[in-house]
């Protein structure tokens, strides 16, 4: 490598890293509003087309963002509440199946049909703190709001984030050419095709993982609400959102599900129709939906999926834990050019004198 030629660009590269991972519990509003920015561009190109001005079509965008942000939030803390409240009133039953019907029942098969449990502590537990579940929520908000700097740090988030994103969206096209404008002529014939590449594989990809969540989110709602259950519409949404890291959604929306369903009905075969539902989205996701929306746009195993999860959760939080994916799609399509790269290189084919043989 001629680090004389190189030297610089990477090291730059290693600055804005290290600035990255130092500047990270301060970044969340810029990521975040870059990355509404780069995939609602396109949208603006559209209303562009049509004569818009752009600023007032990158206002227009920013204000169906926030109403949807606003709506989404009004419709989920109720329901939340709703449903919380639902659990609660029906997990007295529940314990009372349990102790009269389920637990005998596992005793016996286990030969041990002699010995009882004593669940009356267990019930006075939550006799005294599952009535006031349902207002889990509004608790959780007021802890986090008796701190100062917490609730000062999310409100300014809060404004900077549309701040940001309107002046990032509205200037993209600008910035896309300055940023293509630092770039030594001698590298925009090799980078072009590649940051295209990319640019293809994010926005695939993206659309489909939204398309697939959106599906999952149908089925198992419409499944469980013909199943009857009350919570249907709660399980299905987190198990379809939750459904962009792989096995977390299944497994966390069939548990609810379960544990919903003996909850409501105090009988096992209602938990055999959960089951049975949750078997079928797999079998929907593995060969329909992940074929048909997806394909080949990331192909990343699905252990690495997990670790690129967890990596963007550490570094990042919960924005990080967002943009995981989409990132690792890049990452994917620069490491598929450089073993491409590495292969066609002297090192590798072994043609330097001074090769090792």
């Amino acid at each position: 490598m001629n680090w004389r030629l190189y030297g610089l660009p990477l090291a730059i590269g290693l600055t804005l890293l290290l600035l990255l991972w130092l500047l990270a519990p301060m970044l969340t509003p810029f990521i975040v509003a870059a990355a509404l920015a780069y995939f609602l561009d396109p949208v603006v190109e559209k209303l562009q087309s049509w004569k818009w001005p752009r600023t007032v079509a990158v206002l227009t965008v920013l204000l169906l963002v926030v109403l949807v942000f606003t709506l989404f939030i009004l419709l989920v803390v109720p329901l939340l509440q709703h449903e919380i409240r639902l659990i609660a009133q029906r997990l007295p039953g529940a314990i009372g199946w349990l102790e009269r019907v389920a637990l005998p029942w596992a005793l016996a098969k286990a030969g041990r049909a002699d010995m009882t449990l004593d669940l009356e502590y267990l019930r006075s537990v939550l006799g005294d703190q599952i009535p006031q579940a349902g207002t889990l929520i509004a608790r959780a908000l007021s802890t986090v709001g008796s701190s100062g700097l917490a609730v000062f740090g999310f409100i300014a988030n809060l404004l900077l984030t549309p701040v940001i994103f309107f002046y990032l969206l509205r200037d993209w096209p600008l910035i896309k050419n300055r940023s293509s404008g630092l770039l030594p002529g001698r590298w925009l014939e090799r980078l072009t095709p590649l940051l295209g590449e990319c640019d293809n594989a994010l926005a695939a990809f993206v659309r489909g993982q939204i398309l697939v969540m959106l599906s999952l989110a149908a089925y198992y709602t419409l499944g469980l609400m013909v199943v009857g259950l009350d919570v249907a519409l709660l399980v299905g949404v987190l198990t379809g959102l939750a459904s962009f890291i792989p096995y977390l959604g299944f497994t966390l929306g069939l548990l609810l599900a379960v544990l919903a369903a003996l909850l409501q009905f105090s009988d096992p075969a209602m938990a055999l129709w959960v089951l049975a539902i949750f078997a079928g989205g797999q079998v929907l996701e593995g060969v329909v939906l992940q074929p048909l929306l997806l394909g080949d746009r990331i192909g990343l195993h699905p252990v690495a999926v997990i670790f690129a999860v967890l990596a963007g959760g550490q570094l990042f939080g919960f924005t990080g834990v967002l943009l995981a994916l989409p990132t690792a799609a890049v990452i994917l399509v620069l490491l598929r050019h450089g073993l491409d790269y590495y292969r066609q290189s002297t090192f590798f084919r072994g043609q330097q004198s001074g090769d090792i043989t």
